[in-house]
């Protein structure tokens, strides 16, 4: 008998599904354990090999839970707004609300073919007027708190999908989305203050369990420095311009000032005989991205503005250039530089014949940038300071001058939180001429009336001017004050699609809720989320919009915990057989659909587990697929071997597993584990004999990876739950340390070093009769013609033989 997938794979799931065993219940006595894994973008593409490797992990984990005796969440829904289906929309002429529902039941269909054990009666979608009701009243509340604000700003914008985009959604200056360069552009977009938070992000890291490097990604993405806020006049102006540096000892060694381009005073304070060379120049820059501005591989360039500082801290007057290099998206778009000390400014200062003055000691003549440790020189009041003592010591002497203050700088940028697209959640403000001064005259969509429902329109593709689809729709736009009863129009901008997905662990707690986006004691039963699991590009933005958005949730008292992750971790990608990255246009993509149809979902379930470690990427190889379809096979012909006795060897294998299995689940190990069995599996074909009793119990650590050949072997020789009639509802077995102690071990043999054979002894053997049966073995022997000079002996583990 081998696995039989075609007969055996959906007699299961509707069995499991009959039974309601994966249903979670939010009255139950048992304690709670929350699993989510990312919700996946239903594209056309439908499922791709790296969702069930995340998606099966953690379904081993949800099944040994339930085992276990826990109430397990483990739910499942879509997040389905966007631009690949609007695209997709676009052109082909279909409505996008059309594709998504087609791309979700496809989707649908694919994870249920592979066993999973997710509780559908809880399913989710964005884009379910019922589900974006609560994305836009928490937008209100959002709005009505401060925190939400409309400003003109400086955006990314790709002139391919003719949308604004976050700074998270340009990657090397591109697109994510399509790829084309994006460009820079002045724009009114709502904004989202995440900087109020950016402290609390990053300190309330030590209160959770995420693998290091995921904290190391939101900690650089935040990027807060600590530093000192320096306020220079400008010569000749009342003006001033403000920098922020992490390096206030080095002040005296400030010989120009950089501003970025997009700086508001350059205009002002540029002399009329350079405005024509600045103003080419800025220009010249706005065509760059921020990652080319940033390399720092690339000559220099810039433009003299004529204009002078006054250094403070020496009432010296320092020339103000402006350079590309230095951008507006952190600090204050200006900075002092030092080229003694900094590498940049260095380079800088050669490039244009500006002085170089040294004010650490290290350096010498400063022919080249010295970035070391020493002592403050030419810095008056500071001579003979090591950096940390003339930090504290320069802004004392800022604050107390009135010149600066200690302060901290963030690399973090508010949430540019607008799309100027159709297929997104209407932003649920109305804007009245007579009402709301302090807010420009928007006024947040009453609770009773959201949803603000995205209407059907006949035209998806977005103008030249970077407005919304939605502003054409006159009758929708035109609407009634909700605060003085006049004349109002409708935001046309949708929220991005981070929106839906940065609250959707939320709804599913309880997803049929019409009053609340969740009740209180649901939220405070099921909340934290014990283990989230996602691939490692979702580990900074979207775990940061999701976190930031949980704790202002609390902070407003509608959410139980601050943090809404115990624990975060992360897998690593299924490349192709020659180790690249699998995608379209190489044509090395491979559909779960063809590998379940071949082999069977638990085939494609165990491989996937036990192709290497969890975190790690690892190749597809197509032999190893056809190794583990084998195993199933095996373990479906050990029924043919049920006995009254079984070996020894069998019971001692069979705890060996039980134990390298639960611990290796407990540690997001999954490769190990199913070694493990496969090691089971030959000590009883090498035995010949099992008993019925080990067999189930090897088939309920053998469940949660290959369940439904676990459950179709209990059934032939009756081990499953009387009650359910399905493995899922038996208990997890536990093990006896008695019988992880062997009586007998085997002892490799060596000849100067190398190995020559190896002998199977009792664990008590004396190392006389060790050594004795270790020159007797025949393999051993022949390699023993010399004089012997020693023999050493590792107790437990080998002899070796020195002639």
């Amino acid at each position: 008998m081998s696995y039989d997938h075609k007969n055996i794979d959906k007699k299961w799931q509707d069995a499991w599904e009959g039974a309601k065993i994966f249903h979670a219940e939010d009255d139950s006595k048992k304690d709670p354990y929350y699993l989510l894994v990312e919700f996946p973008y239903p594209s056309g593409a439908g499922l791709h090999l790296g969702h069930p490797r995340s998606y099966t992990a953690l379904d081993v984990i949800a099944r040994k839970k339930r085992m276990d005796g826990m109430n397990v969440l483990y739910p499942m829904g879509w997040d389905a707004f966007g631009l690949p289906t609007e695209n997709f929309a676009i052109k082909t002429g279909r409505k996008p609300q059309e594709v998504t529902v087609e791309n979700i039941k496809t989707f649908k269909r694919q994870l249920q073919s592979l066993g999973l054990s997710f509780d559908w009666s809880r399913e989710v979608n964005t884009t379910d007027p019922a589900y974006y009701k609560w994305t836009q009243w928490m937008f209100n509340q959002f709005f009505k708190a401060g925190l939400a604000y409309k400003a003109k700003t400086m955006i990314n914008w790709c002139p391919s999908c003719k949308i604004g985009l976050a700074n998270e959604e340009v990657v090397a200056g591109n697109c994510e989305r399509c790829g084309s360069l994006a460009e820079k552009r002045e724009k009114e977009q709502w904004m989202i203050k995440i900087t109020e938070y950016a402290d609390r992000l990053i300190d309330d890291l030590d209160t959770v369990d995420y693998l290091p490097k995921i904290k190391k990604q939101q900690v650089d993405w935040i990027g807060r420095s600590e530093g000192a806020k320096v306020r220079f006049e400008v010569d000749g102006s009342d003006d001033v311009i403000e920098v922020f540096t992490t390096r206030p000892d080095t002040l005296f060694g400030a010989t120009y000032m950089v501003l970025a381009p997009e700086h508001e005073l350059v205009s002002k304070i540029v002399t009329d005989d350079q405005s024509q060379k600045v103003g080419d120049y800025i220009r010249e820059v706005t065509k760059k991205s921020d990652i080319e501005r940033g390399d720092g591989t690339k000559e220099k360039t810039g433009v003299d503005t004529g204009a002078f500082v006054i250094n403070p801290v020496n009432g010296e007057k320092i020339p103000v250039w402006v350079a590309d290099y230095v951008l507006m998206g952190y600090g204050t778009g200006a900075i002092m530089a030092v080229p003694g000390h900094d590498e940049r400014d260095h380079a800088f200062a050669k490039q244009f014949g500006l002085p170089i003055v040294e004010v650490i000691s290290g350096g010498g003549v400063l022919t080249e940038v010295y970035v070391g440790d020493g002592a403050l020189v030419n810095s008056e009041f500071l001579n003979g300071l090591k950096i940390g003592e003339a930090k504290t010591k320069m802004i004392a002497w800022l604050e107390e001058k009135g010149a600066g203050e200690k302060t901290k700088n963030y690399r973090l940028r508010d949430w540019v939180f607008s799309r100027q697209r159709y297929w997104g959640e209407p932003i649920p403000l109305v804007h009245c001429e007579s009402c709301s001064p302090e807010t420009d005259g928007w006024i947040a969509v009453p609770d009773d009336q959201l949803p603000v429902a995205l209407p059907e329109v006949e035209k998806y593709e977005p103008t030249d001017d970077g407005e919304s689809p939605l502003a054409a729709m006159t009758d929708w736009v035109k609407t009634t004050c909700p605060s003085c009863g006049g004349e109002a129009q409708r935001e046309t901008d949708t929220m991005p699609n981070w929106a839906g997905s940065s609250w959707y662990f939320l709804r599913y707690i309880d997803p049929k809720n019409d009053e609340a986006f969740a009740s209180a004691d649901k939220l405070k039963y099921w909340m934290p989320v014990n283990l989230y699991n996602g691939g490692m590009e979702h580990t900074t933005l979207h775990l940061l919009y999701s976190r930031f958005w949980n704790k202002f949730l609390f902070d407003q008292g509608h959410v139980p915990v601050s943090e809404p992750y115990v624990r975060r971790h992360s897998h690593g990608l299924i490349l192709a057989d020659d180790g690249t990255k699998m995608s379209k246009s190489k044509g090395n993509v491979i559909n779960p659909d063809e590998i379940v149809g071949e082999f069977g979902a638990d085939t494609l379930r165990v491989y996937e587990l036990f192709i290497g470690p969890f975190e790690e990427p690892v190749p597809w190889k197509r032999d190893g697929l056809i190794g583990v379809k084998k195993f199933l096979d095996r373990v479906m012909r050990l029924d043919g071997m049920i006995s009254e006795s079984e070996d020894e060897t069998v019971t001692r294998a069979l705890h060996k597993a039980v134990k390298k299995v639960t611990e290796d689940i407990e540690g997001m190990k999954f490769n190990t584990p199913v070694a493990s069995m496969m090691e089971f599996v030959n000590a009883v074909n090498k035995a010949g004999s099992i008993t019925k009793e080990t067999l189930g119990i090897f088939l309920r650590v053998l469940c949660p990876f290959a369940p439904h050949v676990a459950n179709e072997l209990a059934s032939r020789v009756g081990t499953l739950s009387a009650t359910s009639g399905v493995l899922e509802a038996a208990t997890w077995p536990t093990w006896d340390e008695t019988m992880l102690i062997a009586d007998e071990v085997e002892i490799a043999v060596q000849v100067n070093g190398k190995l020559r054979g190896t002998v199977t002894v009792s664990v008590d053997i004396g190392d006389d009769e060790l050594k004795k049966l270790a020159k007797e073995d025949e393999n051993v022997a022949k390699y023993l013609t010399s004089e012997m000079k020693k023999v050493i002996v590792v107790p437990g583990k080998l002899v070796n033989f020195v002639i």
